[in-house]
């Protein structure tokens, strides 16, 4: 077996990869670019992985694990999306070849098929696998922000349910497309006063809707400056996005309630965000680079791969 392995996340609009030491889980050296799926033909990912990773992999000795929509139908080649509950073992025995290029293996997703609950994920299944991993425990909530945030329930190392909350896509959408957003339409620097404000407005009874509407009516008439206006609507959508995983996905666990934390899996730019509001509730959170988080989960699944 290799003492190395090249971990790489390859979603719809970047690439990063990673050169890993397996024995003490060290990243050796790392390499991004903008080439996500939108970018390339699927004929092209092969030659354009090789090109990034070639001298690293030694002759394709050293064995490459893809993870996130690079094993989606618009991917490099289609992973199965396992049901959950799932393990990690579960995952490292349907990683599928990956066509064109040896020694290398794309990671499967998952998926959630209930009457009233109906669910995809890849990426996101391996930093929360990793993040458990990383805190040495087998059961935790793990908060995974982006633009589709992610929800993960774990217990006894085995993820059991996730939601999906399009909280990035919506944001976005907001600020650039609706009349509230108007005012910040361009590049402003974070705001954590406006921001508290819309942790505040995200409770309003009336709901999220009201709430963002308010980003308008604040602007005109109780002093919220136009490059406050943004910052405001995120902690409108982040506040309410933790409001309703507070009532759906921590009801079904003791985590952040004196028990244990969350596993915040994020950024440097989001996971601040996310601990304010969720601090806000009383939550506790326990912060993990999304990074490691990632190359701790691809780690883990090639051990478990390497013993099949």
């Amino acid at each position: 077996m290799s003492e190395r392995l090249i971990a790489i996340d390859w979603g719809t609009s970047n690439f990063r990869a990673f050169l890993v030491d397996r024995a003490s889980g060290e990243c050796l050296d790392s390499r991004r670019s903008d080439a996500g799926l939108r970018s390339l033909t699927s004929a092209e990912f092969p030659h354009y992985c090789e090109a990034q990773v070639g001298d690293w992999r030694q002759g394709g000795e050293v064995p490459v694990y893809l993870a996130g929509m690079v094993g989606s139908a618009r991917g490099w080649s289609e992973a199965p999306q396992l049901d959950v509950p799932a393990s990690a073992e579960d995952l490292a025995a349907n990683v599928v070849a990956a066509p064109g290029l040896d020694n290398a293996w794309i990671v499967p997703g998952l998926k959630m098929v209930r009457h009233d609950h109906v669910d995809v994920m890849r990426g996101e299944e391996i930093q929360a696998f990793g993040a458990l991993a990383m805190v040495a425990a087998q059961s935790a909530i793990c908060c995974l922000p982006g633009t589709h945030s992610k929800w993960a329930r774990m217990v006894s190392g085995r993820l059991l349910e996730f939601t999906t909350v399009m909280t990035g896509e919506l944001f976005h959408a907001v600020r650039f497309h609706t009349l509230p957003g108007e005012p910040a339409r361009e590049d402003a620097s974070h705001d954590a006063e406006a921001f508290a404000q819309g942790l505040v407005a995200a409770t309003h009874p009336s709901g999220v809707l009201h709430a963002l509407f308010e980003g308008r009516s604040r602007h005109l008439y109780a002093g919220l400056e136009a490059h406050q206006v943004g910052s405001f609507l995120s902690g409108v959508l982040i506040g309410a996005e933790v409001l309703a995983q507070e009532s759906h996905m921590l009801k079904e666990s003791e985590a952040g309630r004196g028990e244990s934390d969350v596993l915040l899996v994020g950024s440097s730019s989001l996971n601040p965000l996310y601990r304010q509001a969720l601090e806000a509730q009383g939550i506790k959170v326990k912060e993990i680079d999304s990074d490691s988080a990632t190359l701790a989960g691809l780690l883990a699944l090639a051990d478990r791969h390497h013993s099949l």
